[in-house]
């Protein structure tokens, strides 16, 4: 199934949208650290989240014509215990709803989804992204790093 590509206005809309309750959460979410708008480019957030095992979460989102893409970076490529690493997150990804653990740039763990435009227009759909990738990092954050850096731990 294509999606169909969001109208100029479309994104106009889409973005104001964004933005008022990316505000809003910085505001009133004391899990919001900050918020930076357009760093990379024309519709693209930059959200830092505090988390509890890992100190921060920062998430990229970014609205393209079809869908709103988001990444956050976990950690690098493992050290050691590569098979069981990458095992640990091939079966987390089976729990994970709208996104997925991926290798990214320089080999460095992320992760990633997407939502269709059309779902943006409720505020639900983007406190479920947020919340889901906060939850995401941080059930997989601790255990995923003491395998992949064991060493270290030890």
């Amino acid at each position: 199934m294509s999606l169909e590509p969001s109208s100029q206005a479309e994104l106009d809309r889409l973005q104001a949208h964004i933005c008022e309750w990316l505000t809003d959460e910085l505001e009133n979410n004391d899990m919001v650290a900050s918020l930076e708008t357009d760093v990379a480019g024309p519709r693209t957030w930059y959200v830092r989240l505090l988390g509890e095992t890992k100190d921060a979460i920062a998430i990229e989102l970014a609205l393209g014509q079809r869908t709103l893409a988001y990444e956050t970076y976990l950690m690098p490529t493992p050290d050691e215990n590569h098979a069981e690493f990458y095992k640990h997150l091939l079966v987390r990804n089976l729990k994970l709803y709208g996104a997925a653990f991926v290798m990214g740039k320089e080999d460095g763990i992320y992760l990633q989804g997407q939502l269709d435009n059309r779902l943006i227009e409720t505020d639900g759909e983007l406190d479920r992204v947020l919340g889901s990738v906060w939850s995401y990092v941080e059930q997989c954050f601790q255990p995923a790093l003491r395998i992949g850096f064991a060493s270290r731990f030890s």
